[in-house]
């Protein structure tokens, strides 16, 4: 077992950086696509052996030294009352917006051994079959939320933040639902045999600082309260533009923090007050540069992860269907090549 990325999280040394890409398992890859051709993303998630073959595909392709489930954060949400679907070119749409204090009522605590088996068993075969460890994920509450109150993608969250300001005990309500959910959710991932989890919270960026605290945070701490005793690494992805809420983030009890490419490695640890590991944080879009260009970005932050221990490369948001899979191959050797020179250099200096 490569238990690299493993180590990193904990803080423990290594002898080059770990690196995996969230959305590694998609459209960029032209064998992923021909699946795709057949099947859509919620039908791969209840085939395991197919939405184990696809988690693996990354691994085997790209040399990443982790794994990460190739579900959706939205595939819970069926289980407490949600009914969705994933568009193509939209995203998740809601048949069922949840935008009252009833419509919140109604919604009924999380099954997953009986609603998502397939989730669970997909887990227990790559656990057999991989050589990485395996990630794990769910959505944090806010992001959900605004898919769930909304209806659909949003670039406004005027219908969440509605909501938010004006009926703040519904918010909260919905809140505490949503985040016993992803314990819940999270919990069963790990007993099956999750080695790291991550919470998704891509959107939560929209927040000032102010309004995170008061009305998401409580939530995500929760989550992670209840997550204490399991002794695996967790991730908390605060999502795209999320560096001013850094500082809100130090009393989490989580292991690792992932940082969008609009904050500097350096400076997302010192907001961090240096109390995780951090997982981050290439723009996506530089992957369409020359190789040399990626390279030069990889090295600039490399150079800062390796200062201290702690640091997994990845990029600052998903991968996109452009991205050229032999671009990402050489990337992430380099990554390997010139990590392991950096840390090197670093013990013998």
């Amino acid at each position: 077992m490569n238990d690299r990325f493993l180590s990193a999280c904990r803080g423990e040394p290594v002898d080059r950086v770990p690196v995996w890409y969230m959305r590694q398992a998609g459209r960029y890859d032209p064998d992923y696509r021909k699946i795709k051709e057949n099947y859509s993303l919620l039908e791969i998630c209840r085939q395991p052996e197919l939405a184990a073959e696809v988690t693996m595909m990354p691994v085997n392709k790209l040399g990443v030294d982790a794994a990460i489930l190739y579900s959706d954060i939205m595939n819970p949400v069926a289980s407490i009352g949600i009914d969705f679907d994933i568009v193509k070119d939209v995203g998740p749409v809601i048949a069922n917006p949840v935008r009252t204090a009833a419509e919140v009522d109604r919604l009924r605590p999380i099954d997953v051994e009986g609603d998502l088996p397939h989730v669970l068993e997909t887990i227990r075969i790559l656990r057999r079959e991989l050589s990485v460890p395996l990630i794990t994920f769910g959505g944090a509450p806010f992001t959900l939320a605004s898919y769930i109150i909304e209806g659909r993608p949003s670039k406004s969250y005027i219908r969440t933040k509605t909501m938010m300001y004006s009926e703040p005990d519904v918010w909260h309500k919905l809140m505490g639902k949503l985040a016993d959910m992803a314990a819940a959710y999270l919990r069963a991932q790990i007993g099956a045999g999750a080695q790291a989890v991550q919470l998704f919270d891509s959107w939560v960026g929209s927040l000032a600082p102010h309004d995170f605290e008061r009305f998401v945070l409580p939530h995500v701490q929760a989550i992670f309260d209840k997550l204490t005793d399991l002794d695996v690494p967790k991730i908390y992805f605060p999502g795209v533009s999320s560096g001013e809420l850094l500082p809100s983030l130090a009393e989490l009890k989580t292991d690792v923090v992932g940082l969008d490419w609009r904050v500097p490695i350096a400076e997302g640890r010192r907001r961090l007050g240096g109390r995780f590991a951090v997982q981050g944080n290439l723009d996506p879009y530089v992957l369409t540069a020359p190789q040399n260009v990626i390279h030069e970005h990889a090295a600039r932050l490399i150079d800062e992860g390796v200062r201290e221990p702690g640091y997994i490369f990845n990029l600052g948001h998903g991968l996109f269907p452009e991205a050229s899979l032999e671009k990402l191959r050489e990337l992430t050797a380099f990554v390997h090549e010139y990590s392991e020179k950096k840390l090197r250099e670093g013990v013998a200096g």
